[in-house]
């Protein structure tokens, strides 16, 4: 502190690099000018390297002045950059300086070459901002080297396949005012590399002969570092001032890059969706486009499907389990003679920052090109009727147990078929057979649910054309006998509804006033099995038997109005010989 570097032992700087090995979660590396290593917590280090820079002491000097310095003794020149140990191959490791050298041991740091590229394809006193080790070929590393310091803001990549004694420049589609901060290889995808420049993300499937924009929704901002989730197959980029961004997606670049990259979305076709997590949660709270917070990832399965061009029928996404029985159906549907453009397909879907969490319907779209469809892991719904008040009560369809299932798009009379797999929350230790009479009961209780409810729909088209009927009969004729049956056709039609739902609710807070029924008991059951990823209680199987044997009691009471009462009622209009039109006399 105080002085130049030129008489400091070792020459550290802000971000000096210090990494795990990736064959020894025992083994650290930190680098300074030499590369020190650690094998227990970095209580001691060793040495093993020699100097890894060009060491120009004229470049060591005091910094600042003439009134006050700026000898900080972090801000020093001359020192190792990035570092990084090859993924194939222990003791093959990698150093890059931030005054322009490259060095590779493969020994462990016993040996170390000098594997700089010449002058004539790289710059002399260029930063290595940071190479990359093939995670396929213990020869092959990538270089991302940035000039913008010397007022060169062009894009600099280099590639080597054979321990760095070749090397060529890989930077064709990059605009030179797009310099390079960071370059990665796929490592599930061979060949397939991303680079992060200041101004956003390029793609490049194949092996940096080309490069494409992979902006998508990133804002325009300088990427300072990318990293790869090889499990989960994300792309996590860290940017300067906009925060962290992760691209959840990667198995679409990879079948993309399969199939010759983006010109591939051109084409009709259905990708294999990544594996999807049930996971716990959702609900919430949506927020304004405006809120300064991150976004969730999608709750569910995407599937990805490009068009070639706009379809002439109905675009159907079926889900099915692992035998081919359907489980749920999504229509993407033409606009219809006389329908307002776009009215036909399907409800809004809800905000893309919140895609599968919130109940909305997912909205099937037909664009040209590629398209994207989340699914909520949910059997159909439960039925529902207008005006329908519920406290607690879940009407949602089931969530479907982990195992393997289908994705089928149908369109233009073309089937694609894709399996994908939905696991398990990994921090849970529940098993398939308890997911498995979750879902049993849940289907159970939705079935039984939308039973009720279509019964109560039925109720109420029944009673509003007695209704009708009495109103119109008015004043006719044997009215007094038809007005009479009604009533009492309605009565015994009302008693049974109101013992299935709470007829009084108008508003939210009314089952604070008035009990709850059959139905509203049952939807809040549905929720208690569904809200956690455990097996129904025995609480929860005793609850479900005795409101199915009340609804089912009701139902039978209905059956039998329905049977009896309801021909009875219509054999005395018959009777009544009711006209089919009644024409009233002017008012006076």
């Amino acid at each position: 502190m105080g002085s130049g570097a030129e008489d400091i032992k070792y020459r550290f700087q802000w971000n000096f690099p210090i990494v795990f090995s990736p064959h020894d979660p025992n083994t650290l590396y930190c680098g300074a000018n030499v590369l020190f290593k650690s094998t227990n917590e970095g209580q001691s280090w060793e040495i093993i390297s020699p100097d890894l820079t060009r060491n120009d002491k004229s470049k060591q000097v005091a910094s600042g002045g003439p009134i006050t310095k700026d000898n900080t003794s972090i801000e020093y020149y001359d020192t190792i950059f990035t570092v990084m140990e090859s993924p194939v191959a222990a003791g093959t490791i990698w150093s890059g300086s931030d005054d322009g050298l490259v060095y590779v041991t493969r020994d462990g740091g016993k040996n170390w070459s000098n594997v700089t590229p010449s002058k004539d394809l790289m710059p002399e006193w260029i930063q290595i901002n940071s190479l990359d080790a093939s995670p396929f070929d213990a020869g092959t590393a990538y270089v991302a080297a940035t000039m913008y310091k010397f007022d060169d803001n062009k894009p600099y990549l280099y590639k080597t396949s054979d321990f760095g004694k070749t090397w060529k420049k890989i930077t064709t589609g990059i605009p030179d005012g797009a310099f390079t901060r960071v370059i990665r290889e796929d490592p599930n995808k061979r060949g397939l590399l991303y680079a992060g420049t200041e101004t956003g993300i390029y793609v490049s499937f194949d092996d940096g002969a080309n490069w494409q924009s992979m902006q998508f929704d990133l804002p325009v901002t300088p990427i300072t570092d990318l990293v790869i989730q090889k499990r989960e197959k994300e792309l996590v980029a860290a940017t300067q001032g906009r925060s962290f961004w992760i691209f959840d997606d990667l198995p679409v670049l990879h079948q993309l890059m399969d199939a010759g990259g983006f010109k591939a979305a051109g084409d009709s076709r259905l990708f294999k969706p990544k594996e999807a997590y049930r996971m716990p949660g959702g609900g919430g709270f949506q927020l304004p486009p405006t809120a300064t917070v991150g976004r969730n990832p999608a709750g569910g399965a995407v599937v990805y499907y490009s068009l070639k061009t706009k379809p002439t029928t109905d675009l159907v996404i079926e889900f099915l389990d692992r035998n081919g029985k359907s489980i749920r159906k999504f229509t993407g549907r033409l606009p219809r003679q006389g329908a307002a453009s776009g009215g036909a397909e399907q409800p809004a879907a809800p905000p893309a920052d919140d895609e599968g969490f919130f109940g909305a319907p997912a909205r099937v779209t037909t664009d040209v090109g590629l398209n994207r469809f989340v699914w909520d892991l949910r059997y159909a719904d439960a039925t529902r009727f207008p005006g329908m008040i519920l406290w607690a009560g879940e009407t949602r369809g089931p969530r479907i147990a982990p195992g393997s299932y289908q994705v089928k798009l149908t369109v233009d009379g073309k089937t694609m078929t894709e399996s994908f797999e939905v696991k398990p929350d990994p921090r849970l230790t529940t098993t398939g057979a308890d997911y498995a009479k979750q879902l049993d009961l849940a289907l159970k209780i939705r079935d039984k649910l939308t039973e009720t409810h279509n019964a109560i729909i039925q109720i109420r088209d029944v009673k509003k054309q007695v209704e009708d009927l009495g109103r119109r009969v008015a004043g006719q004729p044997n009215a007094k006998a038809i007005s009479d049956a009604a009533r009492a056709l309605n009565k015994k039609l009302t008693e049974v509804e109101e013992a299935l739902y709470q007829t009084r609710n108008q508003s939210s807070q009314d089952p604070l006033n008035f009990p709850i029924r059959l139905n509203n008991k049952l939807a809040a059951l549905a929720g208690v099995v569904s809200r956690a990823e455990t097996p129904p209680t025995d609480q929860s199987y005793a609850v479900y038997d005795e409101l199915a044997g009340q609804i089912d009691a009701q139902l039978q009471k209905l059956g039998q109005v329905m049977k009896t009462d309801v021909p009875a009622f219509n054999q005395l209009v018959r009777d009544a010989n009711i006209p089919a039109v009644v024409v009233k006399p002017p008012s006076p």
